[in-house]
Formats: C-alpha cells, structure tokens, sequence
C-alpha cells in the first residue's frame, strides 16, 4: 500500500504522520487523581507496546497525575480536555505533550485562542477531536447528527479556527460507532487536507466486537493509506487496547517485531486437539518479543505445504505431532509434547 502523504508532527518523542510509523495509543482508566494506579497503569501499556498515553484532564488532581507521570516514565502524553479550556492550559503548563480538544464544546473563539496561545509557546501540537456527539446543533439539523459529511464539516471550522490563528502543528480524528460512518469521514477528511489522522471507532464495545468493528474500520483505512496513530477503543483493559491494535498494524505489515501465529480452522482431517494446542500456542507467544512466524495446523495437508511461509510450526498427524521448519519436516513427537518442543525448536532459532 501507498501511505497517503501528510505533514509531520511530535508527540514528545514519537513522531506522527509523514514518514513516521503509525503509532498506538490507548487511553487511562484508572480512576481520577490515583498517581499509583496511574503510574502502573501507564508501565503497563508501555510494556505492551503502547506508544502514547492519554488521559482525561478534569481537576487539579488530574494535573497532578501529569505531573508524576512525567517524572516517572518516558512516554508522551496527551491531556483530553472537554468543556474547561483551562483545564488544556494548565495541562500544557504540567507538562503535557500534545492537547486533544473537542472545540464544539469548548466555548468561543477567545477561549479557543488562550490554548493556541499556550500551545505555541510551549510547541504542544493539539488534535482537533469531533466525534458523532459533539456535532453542532446547526449541522446536525443540515446532514444528520450521524453523518460522515457532518463530522468532517465539524472538524473543519474548527481546524480554521487553528489556522486563523497561524497554529498548523495538528492532528484530526473523526470518530463514530457506526463502522460505515467512520470509514466515509475518513476518506472524506484525507481528500480535503494533509494534516495527519488520528483512526478510531469509538465506543467500539467489548474486546471481541469491538476489536472486530475496530478491525474493519481501522484496518480498511490503513489499507487504503489513510491513517498516522490509531486507538481501540474497547470496554476492557486499556492493555487489551494495545493487542487488539498491534494484531491489526501486523496484519497489514505496518508494524514489525513480534511474533505472528498461522492456525487453520480444523476439519474432519484433524486428528490432534489443535483448538487448545492453538490457544496454548497464542499465550505463549504473547510474552515472546521476537519476530517470528509460528504455524499451528490440523494435518499434513494444511501443515508443511501451506504454511511453509511461516518459520516454524507444527501439525497433527493421528495423535503425534510433527514439527517443520522453513516447510521441512525436523521431528516428530508425542501430541502431549508437542507444545513444549515447538518452543524448545523456537528458542533455537534465536
């Protein structure tokens, strides 16, 4: 694929758009003002792979979770402001990386014009985010509160506020629930500017529906180029978030390092219990930070042949297991064992 062209911003460290790598990012859940909770929240989603980290930003206790955060991890953050533009000034002021304003429900243009203020002096980029409810009452009753048209129509007054005030260090999301909708702004939005996109479907769901509607509607983007950060949003643990969303960089190779897992769906062939080898397999391979392509599969007619892409792997064959490598055959061994010596074979290869 051809990643569309956009200008380039920085988010502390980690670059978005032009040439950088789409990034990840994930969002705090722990409850506000708890510096302990947020501290090992956020080492959590480092660990996982998360690139930036935000949060809400209501109160001083808030700013104080900034605060700490900043002196405790190396990884940049986002404040997510709504309603209080002080509350986005104070967040600069603490420490904060980038700004993330909903503009339709900050107030007018002055308030508007203190954050560009701040955020220029401190050389903070800020993300322009509209999503389906916060639509102005004015487009909504034009094109729909639930409309692709009136999310990018949202988005770009705001976006002009920001330019009128000479403050082009932006990024833009665009989200809604529905899939379909969000895809349309999307493409809307990228054939109108060339700022960088942050992706989402918001309130996606829970881990398994959500990833699936995050899936589809993220992964569709990138496909077709479009796309500098993307966030999952599920109702589950924020690390889950970081899973869901490394799966779907790979899938698409936009992301590399890591291990991949190839495992064929079973048939009446299958003469091994691959469901649970399977699912012993991902666990395992989710603690491995190697770049390696492992293959599980039900007999010899899916095993060697068609997954002789992968590095190493393992298929049934009547109770016993053989193990392959670069599609040769090197060892067969006990369906009991056969986890264990798939690992053992991997550990070689490293």
């Amino acid at each position: 694929m051809t990643r569309r062209k956009t200008k380039a911003i920085k988010v502390g460290k980690i670059g978005i758009g032009g040439e950088y790598p789409v990034s990840i990012q994930s969002m705090l859940n722990t409850k506000n003002g708890d510096v302990k909770a947020a501290i090992e929240q956020t080492v959590a989603l480092k660990e996982a792979g998360c690139d930036i980290v935000r949060l809400a930003v209501t109160d001083e206790g808030s700013l104080e979770v900034i605060k700490a955060l900043k002196k405790e991890i190396d990884i940049p953050l986002v404040a997510d402001i709504q309603f209080d533009y002080k509350m986005a000034i104070a967040s600069i002021e603490a420490g904060i990386d980038k700004v993330r304003l909903n503009p339709g429900n900050i107030g007018n243009e002055r308030r508007v014009r203190e954050v560009i203020a701040a955020a220029k002096e401190r050389n903070i980029p800020i993300r322009v985010g509209v999503n389906t409810g916060s639509v102005s009452l004015d487009i909504a009753k034009e094109y729909g509160r639930y409309s692709a048209e009136g999310l990018v129509l949202e988005a770009t007054r705001h976006i002009e506020i920001l330019e009128r005030n000479n403050f082009n260090d932006i990024a833009i999301s665009l989200k809604a629930s529905d899939v379909s909708t969000m895809i349309k702004a999307y493409r809307l939005m990228a054939e109108k500017c060339d700022y960088p996109l942050h992706l989402g479907v918001t309130e996606a769901g829970p881990a398994y529906t959500g990833t699936i509607k995050s899936a589809i509607g993220i992964g569709a983007l990138l496909a077709d180029g479009i796309g500098d950060t993307i966030r999952v949003s599920l109702t589950d643990k924020p690390v889950e978030e970081i899973r869901a969303a490394k799966e779907i960089l790979k899938a698409l190779d936009l992301r590399e390092g890591g291990p991949k897992l190839i495992s064929c769906p079973t048939c009446s062939r299958c003469s091994v219990d691959l469901i649970s080898i399977a699912k012993e397999v991902e666990k395992l391979l989710s603690t491995l930070n190697k770049a390696v392509t492992v293959a599980v599969m039900g007999c010899v007619v899916n095993g060697p042949g068609e997954a002789s892409n992968a590095d190493i792997g393992i298929t049934g064959a009547n109770g016993e297991g053989l193990i392959f490598k670069d599609g040769k055959v090197i060892k067969r061994v006990k369906e009991e064992n056969i986890v264990d010596e798939l690992f053992n074979e991997i550990d070689k290869l490293f």
